[in-house]
């Protein structure tokens, strides 16, 4: 629309003189353009020095103007000459070692292949695609060799995957959650319920991570493979799957934003009063969270057990009360119960 809106404003302005020009609306101011982008400089001068008078002209000046340009899909080829160097007196020959790469024998380069993963992962650009625009660039690059580079950087990738979660196990607390996502099965042209597992520390850890667990279900085996025989706290929702780690001696933290979601889901449903409430009471928690976030540990605790803690007690106090107003089986009743059982 604001495209459709410009073009239309660029006719009228080609069209009308400018003084019966109504009033422009405000448009978006332009940020500067940063100083570390690469610069070309393109100078335009007069093409003779002497005025048409035939007097010698004097430059008092320049205006300067920026335009942005953008070169995509620019391929450059790096060339590695390893110079032979041969004693005649031992009668050896010398060559320097090549650079390590990911992929040996290869021909990306290590930026290459994180455009490619890049592009895929973060920019959605299937394969395909990414072929069509290596294509229009000059390279033709088929989709099964992308596909391959795709497998190997995973593996060489793996390592870090690994020391990545024996870093986070060592976390006390940890935050777990499940979505799922369509995995297309081989041979089959059809889809069924694949699951991505996250794994993250927390916002007050020193580290910040997350992990991304792929598993073709949802079994709870999933997540006790990858928490091992770690036994931290376990902030998740009611999942059935975690239960047997709770079991194993992990500790489980119910999480506020599963049970907030309950009464979100209520009140857009039917505009109930009760779970407008509800979600002011945990607002108010949340605010707390978002003021405490630069203190310290203590002063984080000392801030709940004064201003959360009073908070807490009601909306339990008040989760109790109304529950013994709705009946069973009702959808506030089971909004109310996801969080007083737990």
């Amino acid at each position: 629309m604001d495209a459709d809106i410009a073009a239309i404003e660029a006719e009228l302005e080609a069209l009308t003189p400018s003084a019966t020009l109504p009033a422009a609306k405000q448009k978006p101011k332009c940020q500067p353009l940063p100083d570390d982008l690469p610069r070309v400089e393109i100078r335009h001068e007069p093409d003779s020095e002497h005025c048409a008078c035939g007097c010698q002209r004097r430059r008092i000046g320049e205006e300067i103007s920026e335009k942005l340009d953008y070169t995509p899909g620019v391929f450059t080829v790096e060339r590695h000459i390893r110079g032979m160097w041969v004693c005649d007196v031992c009668e050896t020959m010398t060559q320097a070692p090549m650079p390590a790469q990911v992929i040996d024998k290869g021909i990306p380069t290590s930026g290459l292949l994180t455009q490619v993963m890049t592009a895929k992962y973060a920019g959605h650009q299937p394969l395909n695609r990414q072929a069509q625009i290596f294509a229009r660039a000059g390279v033709e690059i088929p989709r099964p060799t992308l596909a391959e580079w795709i497998g190997i950087c995973g593996v060489r990738l793996q390592p870090l995957v690994d020391a990545l979660r024996d870093t986070l196990l060592t976390e006390p607390i940890l935050h777990a959650d499940e979505t799922p996502v369509p995995m297309l099965a081989p041979g089959k042209k059809k889809t069924h319920k694949a699951y991505l597992w996250a794994y993250a520390s927390t916002p007050y850890a020193g580290l910040k991570a997350a992990i991304y667990d792929f598993a073709p279900g949802r079994g709870g085996q999933h997540a006790r493979d990858f928490l091992g025989k770690w036994k931290g706290k376990l902030v998740c929702d009611d999942y059935g799957g975690y239960k047997q780690s709770f079991a194993n001696g992990v500790t489980e933290i119910g999480c506020m934003a599963h049970a907030r979601r309950k009464f979100v889901d209520l009140h857009v449903a039917g505009k109930s009063q009760t779970a407008e409430q509800a979600i002011d009471l945990i607002g108010q928690l949340y605010h707390i969270e978002r003021e405490a976030q630069p203190l310290s540990a203590e002063e984080r605790q000392q801030r709940r057990d004064t201003r959360a803690r009073p908070i807490a007690d009601t909306l339990y106090r008040w989760m109790l009360a109304h529950r013994e107003r709705v009946p069973n089986g009702s959808a506030t009743a089971k909004a109310l119960d996801y969080s007083l059982k737990r």
